[in-house]
């Protein structure tokens, strides 16, 4: 009889638990974003961090992108949703600009044949709506080169440049991209 009486009440009280269980209420999480964020890096041969992209992806999807999307001469956040953000850890040079170390907003004017790359001081905006001229920290044009291949979703890294003294930040889109040259300031 005890025995019956113990295993019912355990029964009684894995029932209550599995109840409770299943009355909470599961975490509400987003789904996957369209134009998911992502990371491009740039370590040095020490493997210590220079530079660090955080951008949102668009995708392609059949558009039209540079002149009718993304309209050519009007500044673009480069990228989705929320203003692409490039943190320096080392003081930089980009072309002949010398750039500290700090977070900046990455816009740019895209054109046919080049772009304008902008490193702007105000931080942590949506898109370009709160882009002011008077924050610019650095402007460089830079030209337009071809991909060989279509890129389907907005796309950065850093790779090598040709003298093997710095890094170039390459953007590239549908049919083109651009690149930009950094190097650690000495």
């Amino acid at each position: 009889m005890k025995k019956l009486i113990l295993f019912s009440l355990f029964i009684s009280i894995l029932s209550v638990s599995e109840a409770s269980f299943a009355q909470t209420k599961a975490p509400n999480f987003a789904k996957l974003d369209v134009s998911p964020m992502d990371i491009a890096l740039y370590r040095n041969d020490n493997k210590e961090p220079v530079a660090r992209v955080i951008y949102s992806r668009p995708q392609l999807r059949d558009r039209e992108i540079f002149g009718k999307l993304i309209p050519f001469g009007k500044v673009w956040r480069t990228g989705a949703n929320e203003a692409t953000e490039v943190t320096f850890y080392k003081d930089v040079l980009i072309a002949n600009a010398e750039i500290k170390a700090g977070t900046y907003t990455l816009y740019t004017i895209p054109q046919e044949k080049e772009w304008t790359i902008i490193l702007n001081k105000k931080t942590l905006t949506w898109g370009a709506y709160e882009y002011s001229e008077q924050q610019d920290l650095a402007r460089i044009n830079v030209p337009v080169r071809q991909s060989p291949n279509k890129i389907e979703a907005l796309s950065m890294v850093f790779e090598k440049n040709e003298s093997g003294d710095g890094e170039n930040l390459l953007i590239g889109w549908d049919k083109s991209y651009v690149q930009i040259p950094i190097k650690v300031a000495k």
